[in-house]
């Protein structure tokens, strides 16, 4: 299951629709953009020693239990989402935002830009659990550090491999991460 597919396992499309004022099926199109946009930024963002350390800051304070059982969105802080959207995309979110409301065959801007602040702090619960093993843990190997081993590559395996070239509903969301966003993010927000 790629991380778009179990990420959004664990999401009611119908509650969310709800919360962005949308149709369900646009919602779930929007979403397979946004969340390569996420988890590419955030693997830009770990390819640097100085980002993967914030990366792995922020991840000690985002536990895995967001996503246990299903996301319950009344959960999920929008202001935190916003912050957590600015750290990876920097001065680049509203090209981002613009990029990706023209991918995809009709996920507009604006229902991009009104779930990545929803969508940000689910990541970040999925990725704290991956790469923590849950509920603000330590990391799961011997090293901690961030950047030549240890927890550094645990995220550039997780967030490498959640980046990869997928097909989801006809679109390579790979191709997404390497063509719409790559040059905006360069080496990643730090």
């Amino acid at each position: 299951m790629s991380a778009v597919d179990e990420i959004l396992s664990q999401v009611d499309l119908n509650q969310l629709a709800q919360q962005v004022g949308a149709d369900p099926a646009e919602v779930e199109q929007a979403a397979r953009t946004a969340l390569p946009a996420l988890l590419g930024g955030l693997d830009a963002n770990a390819a640097d020693p100085a980002g993967a350390a914030s990366l792995t800051e922020a991840l000690g304070q985002h536990d895995g239990s967001l996503i246990d059982g299903g996301v319950d969105l009344t959960q999920v802080d929008p202001t935190e989402g916003e912050k957590i959207a600015h750290h990876i995309f920097g001065d680049n979110q509203e090209q981002v935002l613009n990029q990706l409301g023209g991918v995809g065959g009709g996920a507009s801007k604006g229902i991009v830009a009104k779930l990545i602040p929803i969508l940000a702090p689910i990541v970040l619960s999925w990725l704290a659990k991956k790469v923590l093993g849950g509920a603000g843990g330590a990391a799961r190997t011997p090293s901690g550090g961030a950047g030549g081993g240890g927890l550094g590559d645990i995220l550039g395996q997780v967030l490498g491999g959640a980046t990869k070239g997928t097909q989801s509903g006809g679109i390579n969301t790979g191709s997404i991460i390497s063509d719409v966003l790559g040059g905006l993010l360069g080496g990643g927000r730090r």
